[in-house]
């Protein structure tokens, strides 16, 4: 005689016992981690305090560039957007530009804009130096990532929404500036959201620009403490700073998504 259980029993006991080894597995870990030893070079108060206040001052500086490429790559971003969607030359340029430019390492892409295009074009000097470079950087390597997604949401833009507004007398510029660019920016806010959290982690990137104390992000921060105290608590203190700015944009992120399926 066979004995069978159900698939939904089935998936029940997998599930159990699937969490059943990870919490052993944590309690062998909890119960043979050298836990003091960690403390001392991991959660070290004296040298936490010692990062106070200048983190914060880094953590402004992080959001300040994210702040600053996000809303300049957007505005690039919806040219190049609709540059792709159009015929001929503008069109293959902004797909070359996108293509180019989501493919090419953002590492690789700050290392050119703040060293090779100077030493290139001698004489000529960036605003704001290799920093300057450096942001410039990120922000075409925002924009070409977010054109793709404007690209996205115009499309996803019913027609008639089109057909409506030149029924109405509308040129064409004001349409897609007044009737669909609106409606293509209410769909597409979650992934815009993910971009802008993408690009506040991808700002540690600046360090290989060569910032000065006052010009730290986060990151730049926490290895120059690294090397200062000879210890792993400002990388700590630096990747608890930017979960207390991620999650909550996460979160967000999240809601939205949930809002705009309900609308549907």
């Amino acid at each position: 005689m066979s004995f069978s259980l159900r698939p939904t029993v089935r998936r029940r006991i997998t599930r159990l016992t699937t969490y059943a080894v990870f919490v052993a597995i944590v309690v062998v870990v909890a119960l043979t981690a050298n836990w003091h030893s960690l403390a001392q070079n991991f959660a070290d108060l004296d040298v936490a305090r010692k990062l106070w206040p200048r983190i914060l001052l880094t953590a402004g500086n992080t959001i300040w560039y994210t702040v600053v490429c996000f809303v300049l790559g957007l505005l690039l971003a919806v040219v190049f957007a609709l540059m792709k969607m159009s015929k001929g030359p503008f069109g293959w340029f902004a797909a070359a530009y996108i293509e180019l430019f989501r493919g090419m390492p953002a590492l690789l892409t700050i290392l050119f804009m703040a060293f090779a295009i100077p030493i290139a074009f001698k004489g000529t000097k960036l605003p704001g130096g290799t920093l300057g470079g450096g942001l410039l950087a990120l922000i075409i390597v925002t924009s070409a990532y977010t054109a793709e997604i404007i690209r996205a949401g115009i499309e996803a833009v019913p027609v008639g929404q089109h057909e409506a507004a030149r029924s109405l007398g509308m040129g064409s510029m004001r349409t897609t500036f007044t009737v669909i660019l609106p409606q293509a920016f209410r769909i597409v806010i979650p992934p815009l959201t993910n971009e802008f959290v993408t690009l506040l982690k991808d700002t540690s990137l600046l360090y290989i620009a060569g910032l000065t104390m006052m010009q730290n992000e986060l990151t730049t921060f926490g290895k120059a403490g690294l090397s200062t105290y000879a210890n792993s608590t400002p990388l700590i203190a630096v990747a608890l700073v930017y979960l207390i700015i991620t999650i909550p944009l996460t979160y967000l992120v999240g809601r939205l998504e949930k809002s705009m399926a309900r609308r549907k």
